[in-house]
């Protein structure tokens, strides 16, 4: 009898946010330094004009460093209903807490199209060695990476290294990542 993948991504998620949870402030500052250094020297960063990123939640890593480079625009997220809206952001610009309790922009902030954007930073508790991502299972990014206009969208999983694992559970709506990058380095994921 094999285990119902849900549950096993259930138990997995919850291992990996205490896992998370679990790290000092010194030691999650300096993970997401490391990391920012590794996103930042890679070729696919660089190449990019405009990236999409998040505001760190819950010890997420720390992409903030990231937002004072100007060769590059900014993109964040605000939840509307089931989907992810994507907004200009520059540093300084107001966010206000969203549904989740997640600093998002305003509604009225500028918004970014698809065919603006070069690069998606994906928030991930965890990745496989395949791409494919575990969040936090309220399908945001599935959803969003399902969609014509952003399938052919470069995207970099970003997590901890002790998320970055041999095998995930997958469902049939799951889509691999292109790239993962931990405090550890980036790793790109080649197509299958």
């Amino acid at each position: 009898m094999s285990l119902d993948p849900q549950l096993e991504k259930a138990e997995l998620r919850l291992k990996l946010l205490q896992k998370r949870k679990a790290l000092s402030p010194a030691e999650w500052q300096e993970k997401s330094h490391r990391l920012c250094c590794h996103l930042k020297s890679s070729d696919l960063y660089q190449h990019s004009l405009t990236i999409l990123a998040y505001i760190s939640f819950h010890q997420e890593p720390d992409l903030s460093s990231l937002f004072t480079d100007t060769n590059h625009q900014w993109g964040l997220p605000r939840c509307v209903n089931k989907q992810l809206v994507w907004h200009r952001y520059s540093i300084g610009d107001t966010l206000q807490p969203g549904k989740y309790g997640i600093l998002e922009p305003l509604p009225d902030a500028p918004i970014l199209t698809a065919e603006e954007v070069d690069l998606i930073l994906v928030p991930s508790v965890g990745c496989d060695r395949q791409g494919y991502r575990l969040g936090y299972g309220g399908g945001f990014y599935d959803r969003l990476l399902s969609l014509p206009q952003w399938q052919s969208k470069p995207t970099i999983g970003i997590l901890f290294n002790f998320g970055d694992l041999l095998h995930l559970p997958i469902a049939s709506w799951d889509k691999p990542l292109q790239g993962v990058c931990t405090e550890v380095g980036l790793r790109q994921i080649p197509p299958e």
